[in-house]
């Protein structure tokens, strides 16, 4: 027997040996890892619950670290970054925290573009970053994210929701803003809030906001089929409703959509009476 040709099967078979160990031990250490990762995402989640966002958001960091895939890790880090979100504050730091949490949030659609959980996160951060001060292209932008979910999940009536919102926040300021306009250059004419608008600055607002109010009205018509009682639905749908009677050219079509307004007023008021009652009840 050629002795080389022995040493050569040796080595061949300690070669595969070392490749079988160090195998074993990458496993082992990825393994390791991923038992880490779960270890510090339920420290986070105690920590979260416990109001401790700043040790939560380190644990969540260490468990995103050791296990990339851990989908829950970097939701609740972005849930945490969101939690500390102060919608209004002005600080550089509030304003990182909101950037930070739509960071991660985007990082999680990026691995799942179906999350509907980071769809609403960024959302709802946009949302409160568009408040204070007020952003319209940031409350155009969190619509996006909403007709996402519905695009998703289109039985869900809380988007459809966020929508009129919004489009009663845009349309609502911009209501102000035209009625002010009109009074500083009309010092002595009265033009009060709940007044019929003078025909020019009406068509002005019309040709503004016209189709943000139909959308308004649509969606949450639409939230309300979905979910019958409804209430927070109904009082916005209330409020556009009275954006639209601005549109009006005439004192009857402006009278019949304050109606329309004024009796989801009254509906919603029984609906929250209703759930106030149940509880008791039970």
């Amino acid at each position: 027997m050629n002795p080389f040709a022995h040493f050569r099967h040796t080595r061949k078979f300690t070669s595969a040996a070392i490749l079988a160990v160090a195998c074993i031990v990458a496993f082992s250490a990825t393994g390791c890892d991923k038992l880490k990762a779960r270890d510090l995402l339920n420290k986070g989640v105690a920590a979260y619950r416990d109001g401790k966002y700043d040790q939560s958001i380190e644990n969540f960091k260490q468990a995103k670290d050791l296990d990339p895939t851990l989908m829950n890790a970097r939701l609740y880090l972005a849930t945490a970054y969101a939690t500390q979100y102060i919608p209004g504050a002005p600080s550089a730091d509030n304003i990182r925290m909101g950037e930070q949490a739509i960071k991660e949030f985007q990082d999680v659609l990026s691995a799942d573009p179906n999350s509907i959980s980071a769809i609403d996160g960024i959302g709802s951060i946009l949302y409160n970053m568009a408040g204070t001060p007020y952003d319209k292209a940031k409350f155009e932008e969190s619509k996006t994210y909403h007709m996402k979910h519905i695009a998703l999940k289109p039985e869900d009536p809380e988007p459809y929701y966020w929508i009129g919102v919004i489009d009663w926040t845009i349309t609502y300021r911009s209501n102000l803003e035209m009625r002010g306009n009109y009074r500083l250059k009309n010092a002595g004419k009265i033009l009060k809030d709940e007044d019929a608008m003078p025909p020019q600055v009406r068509d002005d607002y019309t040709k503004e906001n016209g189709q943000l109010i139909d959308e308004g009205v649509e969606k949450l018509q639409k939230a309300i089929e979905l979910r019958p009682n409804y209430d927070d639905a109904m009082a916005y749908l209330n409020l556009l409703l009275r954006r639209k009677a601005d549109e009006a050219t005439t004192p009857d079509q402006r009278a019949a959509l304050l109606k329309q307004a004024d009796d989801l007023v009254d509906k919603a008021k029984e609906i929250k009476q209703k759930k106030m009652e149940e509880p008791a009840k039970s």
